[in-house]
């Protein structure tokens, strides 16, 4: 009897120190997991900031037509009763121009705009109040329009033309630069196309 308590005894404390170890080891994990976490977060607020703080450069870059042209794009997608976020410019892909003389310019625009977390209808949007979304297929856009001595005119009347990014196919683009470059043809420079058509 005495030899089989002593081995109950030698038995408890490495029973107890297995114990202790695995609590110590369970702590750690967790401390490791949620500090993984936090770090995760972190990355990706600094790979939001970043993504809004270039949106907002390449939109300062721009020349103020086509500025112009991006806020009545805007204008359009975030008063459409379908959208819910409030979307914001996010990348200039494409810009064409034609000097027709005397003041007046035909201009093409192609540019995606960004969901942001702000809903639609959201007072004084921008990006330092309004983070990009990740979870929404950006809106790709095409606009065209007159410009006499750097302003947008009204006749012809600006074209816009905005859809999801996945849902745009070839002949929508055929038709945007169809459309642009009938409304350039007014020049007087027929030979000279606003836009290229994809090769």
């Amino acid at each position: 009897q005495l030899r089989r308590a002593n081995r109950t005894l030698v038995a408890w404390p490495n029973t107890l120190f297995q114990d202790c170890f695995t609590f110590v080891f369970l702590v750690r994990s967790a401390e490791s997991e949620e500090n993984m976490v936090t770090f995760l977060l972190v990355v990706l607020l600094i790979a939001g900031t970043l993504s809004s703080y270039e949106a907002q450069n390449d939109f300062s870059k721009l020349p103020d037509p086509y500025k112009r042209g991006a806020e009545l794009a805007l204008k359009q997608i975030n008063s459409h009763a379908g959208i819910q976020q409030h979307f914001l410019f996010f990348k200039s892909l494409n810009k064409h121009d034609i000097d027709a003389g005397f003041g007046v310019k035909y201009l093409y625009h192609q540019f995606h705009l960004k969901a942001t977390k702000c809903r639609r209808g959201t007072a004084d949007a921008d990006y330092t109040k309004c983070a990009f979304r990740n979870d929404r297929p950006l809106i790709d856009c095409a606009s065209c329009f007159k410009t006499f001595n750097g302003v947008i005119e009204e006749d012809p009347k600006p074209y816009i033309h905005c859809v999801h990014k996945p849902t745009l196919t070839k002949e929508m683009i055929s038709t945007r630069l169809d459309i642009c470059n009938k409304m350039s043809y007014s020049s007087g420079s027929a030979s000279v196309l606003l836009v290229q058509g994809p090769k």
